[in-house]
């Protein structure tokens, strides 16, 4: 079976359009719905060990605090719609999550000693997820370091988790 290509590149077809987003949704989309729920953990998971239960009150900068509690009162005033969660990190942007970390790396090289390079990962695949967000194709190159980040990511989730150095707490 062939590949399904971008619909846009051919003349309107309703049917293109659906499967368009057939492959979109079965290819990167998971992926990265994965990545930035697993940073959202191990964020809050090394932070609650490190800081306490108020860590997001604690570390977080008073901006990313400022959206993030606008992000939760406009939900809160359309109760009829579902929420993104009950804790504060997931109303916030991946590029949010890679702030948070970085202005407190310190918390985290203990347990990741190269977090350096995983922000920098984290944020070179934060334009390729809004691509995403926004129902659009990737590059060939976004898609594989997307794919990679997501299995590197999952190898070193596996590595905490059998040595023991976080206890995954989910927010």
């Amino acid at each position: 079976m062939a590949a399904t290509k971008d619909f846009r590149t051919y003349a309107f077809d309703a049917d293109r359009v659906s499967a368009s987003a057939n492959a979109l949704g079965k290819g990167s989309y998971p992926k990265l719905y994965t990545i930035e729920n697993l940073v959202r953990v191990l964020t809050h998971s090394v932070l609650i060990t490190q800081v306490g239960p108020d860590w997001w009150i604690k570390v977080v900068d008073s901006n990313i605090q400022a959206n993030v509690a606008k992000f939760m009162s406009d939900y809160g005033k359309r109760p009829w719609h579902g929420t993104p969660g009950g804790h504060e990190i997931y109303y916030a942007y991946l590029s949010d999550l890679s702030k948070i970390i970085t202005l407190n790396s310190h918390l985290f090289i203990p347990i990741i000693p190269d977090i350096d390079q995983w922000i920098v990962r984290f944020e070179l695949i934060r334009v390729p997820r809004n691509i995403v967000g926004h129902m659009n194709w990737l590059s060939v190159n976004d898609r594989k370091r997307i794919d990679i980040t997501h299995d590197d990511l999952q190898k070193l989730i596996d590595k905490l988790t059998s040595a023991k150095s976080v206890t995954f707490v989910i927010p």
